[in-house]
């Protein structure tokens, strides 16, 4: 994947978000706009049966939320991961109860979906940046070698694949899930 950048100089924050939204959706990194890779099948798989796997075990009991392509615009940056979560105490809401539009913060764990030709690099330096921003939990999945780099605060990453089970958001320990189940989804036959 090449990376189409929108402006060869730098930009503010307030320009970019002044812009309409696109699809597949523009992020804001280090003054550059960025759009991120449309996704593909083994991408689109994988995100939308982990949002609806994350939900079924979290919502139920108000443990957490996990969002698919949200922005979150926080430490001068506005990213839009593949996949969000954020504990339920922290989902940004309305006085009435309802959940904002603009999530202007962290989220909790990020989860990001190497699509093809994508530079691993340049995902993992917003997974960094979101870890030092107090995001808790990164995974960076790549389907192509069937395995979830692992990335925690202050940690070195570590690589998970097969039988081993992932790690989840604390409030989420009794949930168990493996890369095998993950990648099951991409198996049709």
């Amino acid at each position: 994947m090449v990376t189409v950048k929108d402006n060869i100089t730098k930009v503010t924050l307030a320009v970019f978000l002044a812009r309409p939204e696109t699809k597949p959706a523009r992020e804001f990194f280090n003054g550059y706009i960025e759009q991120k890779p449309m996704p593909q099948g083994e991408h689109s798989i994988i995100q939308s049966r982990l949002v609806a796997t994350i939900n079924e075990v979290a919502l139920s009991n108000k443990l957490a939320h996990a969002f698919s392509e949200l922005r979150c615009t926080f430490g001068g940056q506005s990213l839009v991961p593949d996949i969000t979560v954020f504990t339920w105490q922290r989902i940004p809401k309305t006085e009435e109860g309802r959940i904002k539009n603009r999530f202007d913060l962290p989220p909790d764990w990020i989860i990001e979906i190497l699509s093809p030709e994508q530079s691993a690099n340049k995902v993992i330096k917003k997974i960094l940046f979101a870890l030092s921003q107090g995001t808790q939990l990164g995974w960076l999945v790549d389907p192509e070698d069937e395995s979830v780099m692992i990335f925690k605060p202050n940690i070195m990453p570590e690589i998970k694949s097969g039988d081993e089970v992932l790690p989840v958001l604390a409030v989420l320990q009794d949930w168990h899930f493996t890369a095998t189940e993950m990648f099951a989804w991409l198996s049709v036959a």
